[in-house]
């Protein structure tokens, strides 16, 4: 399945819905939206990664790319909704040290 992406906004934060796969099929699509998500000056960006089926090595260099992006303009990034595997991959490749990854809310 090709990635589709959402950008849906509030406050001052920008969310990336993102559906299908990260690969390099993905680059110009993640890299559009992330600039239309970035040309509001929020305070994050959201990477939704919960409708993500798969991600692979050139899709993990896609999103250091946006990282690097974001580092330069002072935007935050946050992942959500990732699997325990990509979990695992993020802090493998020590993105989790520039990625905030958000962890969904537990019912008490």
């Amino acid at each position: 399945m090709t990635l589709t992406i959402q950008l849906a906004r509030l406050g001052r934060v920008a969310t990336l819905r993102l559906h299908g796969r990260v690969d390099r099929d993905a680059a110009e699509l993640l890299e559009g939206a992330f600039a239309d998500a970035a040309s509001a000056a929020p305070e994050a960006v959201e990477l939704d990664f919960a409708d993500v089926d798969y991600i692979n090595s050139t899709g993990i260099a896609l999103i250091v790319g946006l990282l690097a992006r974001a580092r330069a303009d002072r935007i935050a990034v946050r992942a959500l909704g990732l699997t325990d595997h990509y979990r695992h991959i993020f802090e493998i490749t020590r993105l989790c040290d520039f990625i905030e990854i958000v962890q969904p809310a537990t019912a008490p």
